[in-house]
């Protein structure tokens, strides 16, 4: 075969393969985490921008960027009161963005929940407002009658990017008067302790403290790949939603009902009873047996451990026992198989593993523990 010959025919099987290589890598990016007993885990991000304010894309771009990475709830929240791009964007409909939105959508597994952000000085600052009816009745002078206005609207109402420096110097979350007085008059039901690439973790507390929801986004203006580098193993901050259907209304619901965790830089931050089913959820024991020393079996049992989810669990062993081949800190990584090699002293039946997963928060510096019950095969 000549090299012009070999040549030619090594250019046909790439363009046949490049196809199945751009769905591989389409495929490999989508983010997966486990259905919970009792509720379906929607993955959503509800914090983005087009240029329809100030971000640098039009809509069907958040739209096809969701796709690729696997997410399910989307909302456009475009600034009522930021509005930069209004000399070449002059159309005075704040409803545009989600309306164009909802059009590129309606043929894709994606549920566009209408949402804008009200911008103002802090406090209260910037916050989301979904599940509004016309974003264009919330251009108001006054920032409490933006949030009433929402609120009769039926929206579910978030504080967005509270330790932001651009109007915290500190970085520090801090509940002000007037934010008591929003959360009193039922104006303010949620707070994001992850945005874009900051994690408030006094944002958390104060979630735990006034029972407020706990989200996470991506606040992106403009392209998630270069934000948070997804070709190389990257990740947007997302909100796993708990819902009992895959529904507008089971997403409200859910949201209302404080049904949520945050995946943020590879950590799950949410209340512990969500956690702990969630991480039960993912990681699942396949089988357990003694292994072999040629024809004596020995007491070291082989732990067969998968892990469902894209989170790398990082796992400190808190059980009576103590590995072989391993340390007390062990890493499950997503979507695939682990072996523990575990001395148990003597051979049993039935034993149980307890671990804190390191990379789950509940409430500052406090990880989740959980136990995994390891039957021996026969």
């Amino acid at each position: 075969m000549s090299a012009l010959h070999r040549s030619y025919v090594t250019s046909i099987f790439l363009f046949l393969l490049l196809p199945q290589i751009k769905l591989s890598a389409q495929n490999h990016r989508k983010i997966e985490f486990p259905n919970i007993p009792g509720y379906l885990t929607l993955i959503s991000d509800l914090h983005q921008h087009t240029v329809f304010s100030d971000g640098s894309v039009w809509p069907d771009i958040r739209v096809k960027e969701a796709v690729f990475d696997g997410v399910d709830v989307i909302s456009l929240t475009e600034h009522i009161e930021y509005q930069p791009h209004n000399k070449d964007l002059p159309h005075p409909d704040r409803n545009r963005s989600y309306q164009l939105a909802k059009e590129y959508a309606k043929n894709k597994k994606i549920i566009v929940i209408h949402g804008a952000e009200i911008t103002r000085d802090l406090p209260p600052g910037h916050s989301n407002a979904l599940f509004i009816k016309d974003a264009n009745k919330l251009v108001q002078q006054n920032y409490i009658d933006v949030f009433r206005e929402a609120k009769k609207q039926g929206a579910f109402i978030f504080w967005n990017h509270p330790n932001w420096i651009g109007q915290n110097k500190k970085g520090i979350t801090q509940l002000s008067p007037i934010h008591e007085a929003l959360i009193n008059e039922g104006l303010l039901h949620g707070i994001e302790v992850a945005n874009e690439n900051t994690f408030a973790s006094q944002a958390l507390t104060l979630a735990n403290e006034q029972e407020l929801t706990i989200l996470g986004t991506s606040d992106i203006h403009e392209l998630i790949d270069w934000l948070f580098d997804i070709p190389g193993g990257g990740h947007r901050p997302v909100t796993l939603i708990f819902a009992k259907e895959r529904s507008e209304t089971g997403v409200k619901d859910a949201l209302f009902d404080r049904r949520t965790v945050v995946w943020y830089q590879n950590s799950l931050i949410g209340q512990e009873k969500y956690l702990i089913p969630l991480i039960k959820s993912s990681l699942v024991v396949d089988t357990a047996y003694y292994q072999m020393y040629g024809n004596t079996k020995t007491q070291i049992a082989n732990v067969n451990i998968s892990n469902h989810s894209d989170a790398t669990y990082l796992l400190n062993n808190e059980s009576n026992f103590s590995f072989y081949h391993a340390t007390d800190v062990i890493q499950l990584n997503p979507h695939t198989t682990t072996t523990l090699s575990v001395k148990t002293i003597a051979q049993l039946s039935s034993f149980e593993l307890k671990f804190e997963v390191l990379n789950a928060i509940y409430s500052k510096k406090e990880h989740p523990k959980i136990s995994l019950d390891i039957y021996i095969k026969p």
